[in-house]
């Protein structure tokens, strides 16, 4: 049975008051009490974030109410009676903005052969990564990567500045531009040319920002800025095969993968749900969260639900999110064209559930 519930949050003093709610480690973003309105079915809602309580993350922001999750009998009254519905809001005055990202596939071969020359690299056995937490607290959310020459660390290489790295590799694959989209995905299933399906995912980036060559794409005059997107992108690209090298490498980062046993996990480790996981900035606001989204775009007619299970290099912002589409063509599709201004809501425990 499909349950359908308005969640809507007390006014305190006849509405007319804002209650900012803190959240350690989140300095440049607020969370203010909303009155939304929201319509899910929570039946399903529950189910997904029980899911969401196997990782550390949701455990530490819900606490006792990962527990309780697994004794409701009545989800309705689970989440009117137990969580409070905050917009989030960014001390930058940023624009909210939702993409989408899927499952990405590609054809390959454990052995470099024929058209499969390119390779799909585990992580860089001289890539050398260091956590600052124990040295430098107030950095603890990064990391430093680089390789060390002459006894000093110096950045990594950039995509496109080596032509074989020290590595291990995986497979190769026959597309390099499909194979640039596996890496902004940060994971996808390989189909290779003895029957075999792998799945790969993130390990590791060479420590290089992410810079979009959409944005790059624009600027040179190569794709009007109306026109963008992963498929106007990947045409391009196929039309002009002498553009492939410069439009590439302009992005600096590359990433690395690990084969895994399990479809599309993100950053926390869990299975991805089509339409109901996204990716954040994790430096912005809490990676393991349950949110709620909308977007400003009535031809999108999106909103949901969502669990931030996952993260990307081109994901930065408070009031950012990228949302997993699943697999396959219309995935492939969806997450190409969707691009539209985001708001985001953020559901944190009743105060006196926060124990």
């Amino acid at each position: 049975m499909k349950y359908i519930i308005v969640l809507i949050a007390i006014f305190l003093f006849s509405g007319c008051f804002e209650q900012e709610r803190k959240l350690p480690g989140y300095k440049t973003t607020k969370f203010i009490k909303d009155d939304k309105n929201i319509d899910d079915n929570l039946s399903e809602v529950l189910v997904l974030f029980q899911n969401n309580c196997r990782s550390k993350k949701a455990k530490k922001l819900y606490k006792e109410l990962c527990k309780k999750s697994l004794h409701v009998k009545d989800p309705i009254s689970f989440f009117h009676n137990n969580f409070e519905l905050y917009k989030i809001v960014s001390d930058e005055s940023e624009t909210g903005l939702l993409t989408g990202y899927y499952e990405a596939s590609l054809n390959g071969s454990r052995e470099k052969h024929g058209k499969y020359i390119y390779p799909v690299y585990s992580v860089p056995k001289d890539l050398i990564e260091v956590n600052l937490l124990s040295i430098y607290p107030e950095l603890s959310k990064y990391r430093l990567r680089g390789r060390i020459v002459d006894n000093k660390l110096i950045p990594y290489f950039k995509r496109g500045e080596k032509k074989e790295l020290n590595a291990d590799i995986l497979c190769y694959v026959d597309d390099k531009i499909g194979l640039f989209f596996l890496e902004v995905q940060g994971s996808g299933r390989i189909e290779l040319d003895n029957n075999e399906t792998i799945y790969v995912g993130y390990a590791n980036q060479n420590g290089h920002r992410y810079k979009s060559i959409g944005q790059y794409m624009i600027k040179k005059g190569y794709i009007k800025k109306e026109d963008i997107s992963m498929q106007s992108i990947r045409k391009y690209l196929e039309d002009h095969p002498k553009k492939v090298e410069e439009i590439l490498n302009y992005n600096p980062s590359m990433v690395f993968f690990r084969e895994k046993l399990r479809p599309a996990t993100g950053a926390l480790g869990l299975v991805l749900t089509p339409m109901r996981s996204i990716a954040v900035d994790r430096s912005k606001i809490p990676l393991g969260g349950m949110y709620f989204y909308e977007v400003d775009d009535k031809s999108k007619n999106l909103s949901n639900i969502v669990f931030a299970q996952d993260v990307g290099g081109a994901i930065k912002g408070t009031i950012r999110a990228d949302l997993f589409c699943g697999y396959g063509d219309a995935a492939q599709n969806l997450a190409g064209e969707l691009k539209a201004p985001l708001k985001l809501w953020i559901f944190l425990p009743k105060r006196e559930n926060n124990g």
